[in-house]
């Protein structure tokens, strides 16, 4: 477990991150933006490079609060200058001089490992950014294990990104101990499994887990700094926000929504559910 005085991801005034960070999505009213900060939200992360409407609400939040405010973005780019070119669409888009935190996203399998890890690979690229001073944290996303396990290791990264939830558990095994060793907080996404968590399975014959449910959950690990909701109405980002005030989930309660979710692993439509967790 990270020892108490170890700030993981703050904003620029120095302030911890919100356990709760708002995420863009395709399809979420813009409003959400302005009603997340107003609520106390400070982690705000959108699939870079275009900021869209998501980025348009920000600006205004940006201009009054800065300091407060905490600005996520990604590139699926391997090339230093395709990586670059979106980093500036990013401030320009947003109107500041300096990224919060940057992902190089989703590093498979697939990927030349000396393009990422390498002399002057995606990796030292980020680094460098940060010594110039327009990014402060390096961070990366990862579906494969072994591969999060080495980012998470890595001096270079400052925050892995990195799918968990009821159902897809694995992480907390095989990954998550060496974010704790190496003190690399982990950013969870996908911790609804797409709002289908939300539906009993056969078998279970309690009610499904809401919204704060699966968010308590992933907050829960130790490892896990920030869990990102991307609600795409106002009233079900009121619902999620609930979890700032919620207490910390018990053991039996751990123990009632992993038999749900041992459950519900498995049941989507595409291997993709199941391959990497």
């Amino acid at each position: 477990m990270k020892p108490p005085d170890s700030p993981g991801i703050t904003n620029l005034a120095g302030d911890r991150a919100t356990p709760l960070g708002l995420a863009g999505h395709p399809e979420q009213d813009p409003r959400c933006v302005a009603r997340a900060a107003e609520r106390g939200v400070n982690y705000f992360f959108f699939y870079g490079p275009e900021p869209g409407e998501f980025g348009k609400s920000l600006v205004p939040v940006l201009h009054k609060r800065r300091e407060k405010i905490i600005v996520a973005s990604n590139s699926g780019s391997r090339k230093p200058g395709t990586l670059t070119a979106a980093r500036r669409k990013i401030l320009t888009g947003l109107g500041i001089e300096t990224l919060d935190i940057f992902f190089a996203e989703y590093i498979h399998p697939g990927d030349d490992h000396a393009a990422i890890f390498g002399l002057g690979g995606v990796l030292d690229e980020l680094a460098a950014w940060k010594t110039e001073g327009v990014l402060r944290y390096v961070g990366a996303t990862a579906h494969d294990r072994e591969l999060a396990r080495k980012l998470a290791a890595d001096p270079r990264i400052d925050g892995l990104m990195h799918r968990f939830n009821m159902a897809h558990r694995k992480a907390a095994q095989e990954v998550f101990p060496e974010a704790i060793r190496c003190k690399t907080p982990i950013v969870a996404f996908t911790a609804t499994r797409w709002r289908t968590l939300f539906e009993a399975p056969a078998g279970w014959t309690d009610p499904p887990p809401t919204a704060v449910d699966c968010y308590r959950y992933c907050l829960a690990h130790p490892a896990v700094q920030i869990v990102l909701a991307a609600p795409q109405t106002v009233a079900q980002l009121d619902e999620n926000l609930a979890v700032l005030a919620a207490p910390p989930l018990s053991r039996r309660e751990m123990s009632h929504w992993e038999r749900f979710g041992d459950l519900i692993y498995g049941a989507g439509a595409d291997s993709f559910e199941t391959k990497w967790q």
